[in-house]
């Protein structure tokens, strides 16, 4: 190799004296700036080694102005989610009510009384606001918020169970998602699971025999990513609570999701309810703020008074313990609940309950917009977020069929680089959008990124 082809490539000092990155780097931090130019050179090397590419300075340039607005620039970014997917785990969930973006900016941009006792002007608790909305929902004697579900399991297992046994139904002991599992869990916390029933079929003396000194708790764990079908059978929640209070051991519910409404009025199968498994006895339940509830992330235990005490005093409770900004968005979110008002605030019981003739008329009218190629077919929603896996709700999708110009995977590519981002999918190869996921306000966005693909 010519190692001349080397000598293309201008010296840092160079770079820095050409007068579109001097002024840059007034802007910036010098040194971050030098790290960014020195990365782009080495690349140009590597480049050169393995094709010979000449690089001149002002394509230098450009990748290092490029580099400098991608690593500068805010994140994450807003996305419009038109996959009919509601929880999207990989958007981040469930989108805040204004209210709930509001109260969350308010709590961060000043003080705020977020442990103090306004009436006698001592300490107070970041949990007493919240603990008596949520027990005012669900019937509970106390809550305590932490900051995802997951943290929420490990810490009402490590308060009550360390070192002890704790029995679970072997058709629950699964993998929720993302390689998280429940006897993982139960390791973690210091607690030994003792499995009990098949996979397919328990039973309320399954649980009973199981019972030993060394028991400390029965995990209830609700399926919500996947089912068992056929030949099954469970215990109702009460009959398991049964064999728990005589025994003197308590019973916890994971709900995972935990819708505080019922899902079934619009169509869905019904999810698990906080406040049902409080009426049915269960000592302690653990549910995700940033799921059906439709708040941010967070993991909620409500239950006994007693028990949530001894969550509250446990070390780990202070390291998993959420921000005001989140308890801030958490709290309005639940007034949202105890003002009736839940289907006209919360974005995802507005994408859940939205008409089919309302996303019928919005898809009508952008595919009358465009003009051509694009049409409305017949579609399905998807709750998400490992919530009701094989319900469907009916929906109206806008289909982009593809061209000798623009393939399927093309066009997905170009709503995924557009500005905002259009997340769509993809279906009998064409590309959809589902506008159950979309605001109104944001479908001329939607025109917009569809009339570049024509």
């Amino acid at each position: 190799m010519d190692q001349n082809i080397y000598r293309s490539i201008p010296s840092v000092d160079n770079l820095l004296s050409d007068s579109r990155l001097n002024s840059l780097s007034e802007s910036i931090d010098r040194q971050f700036l030098v790290d960014i130019i020195r990365e782009i050179t080495d690349e140009a090397r590597n480049q050169i080694q393995k094709n010979q590419k000449v690089f001149g300075q002002d394509q230098l340039i450009e990748s290092i102005i490029n580099r400098v607005k991608y690593e500068t620039s805010s994140w994450p970014l807003s996305v419009i989610n038109a996959t009919g997917v509601i929880l999207h785990t990989n958007m981040g969930r469930a989108p805040l009510s204004n209210e709930a973006l509001e109260a969350a900016k308010n709590a961060s941009i000043d003080y705020s009384d977020l442990e103090v006792n306004r009436k006698t002007g001592k300490r107070g608790s970041r949990y007493s606001v919240i603990a008596n909305v949520l027990n005012r929902l669900t019937g509970s004697q106390d809550a305590i918020v932490v900051n995802n579900n997951a943290a929420a399991m490990l810490l009402g297992l490590a308060a009550i169970a360390k070192g002890k046994e704790v029995i679970v139904s072997r058709g629950e002991a699964s993998e929720i998602g993302g390689g998280f599992r429940i006897p993982d869990v139960l390791v973690q916390s210091g607690a030994k699971l003792i499995e009990v029933g098949t996979v397919n079929r328990t039973y309320a003396e399954d649980y009973e025999k199981a019972i030993t000194p060394k028991t400390a708790a029965i995990l209830l764990v609700h399926r919500s990513n996947f089912q068992v079908v056929g030949f099954t059978h469970e215990p109702r929640l009460h009959d398991i609570v049964q064999v728990g209070k005589s025994n003197g051991i308590p019973v916890l519910h994971d709900l995972g999701s935990g819708a505080l409404l019922d899902t079934i009025p619009y169509g869905l199968g019904h999810e698990p309810m906080p406040q049902e498994s409080i009426e049915e006895g269960l000592d302690l339940v653990f549910f995700s703020g940033d799921k059906l509830l439709g708040g941010p992330q967070s993991g909620i235990i409500i239950g006994n008074d007693a028990l949530v005490a001894k969550l509250k005093s446990h070390p780990l409770a202070r390291a998993i313990r959420p921000e005001k900004m989140t308890l801030a968005a958490l709290h309005q979110t639940l007034l949202h609940y105890i003002k009736g008002e839940a289907l006209l605030k919360i974005p995802v019981w507005k994408m859940i309950s939205m008409p089919l003739q309302h996303l019928d008329t919005r898809a009508t009218k952008i595919v009358q917009e465009i003009g051509q190629r694009a049409i409305v077919v017949d579609g399905f929603s998807t709750v998400g977020g490992g919530s009701l896996p094989t319900d469907l709700m009916p929906s109206k999708l806008i289909s982009l069929a593809p061209t000798d110009k623009w393939k399927t995977e093309t066009m997905i590519t170009k709503l995924r680089d557009n500005d905002p981002s259009v997340i769509a999918r993809i279906e009998n190869d064409c590309v959809v959008f589902d506008l159950r996921t979309v605001e109104p306000q944001k479908d001329i966005e939607i025109t917009n990124a569809i009339r570049l693909l024509i």
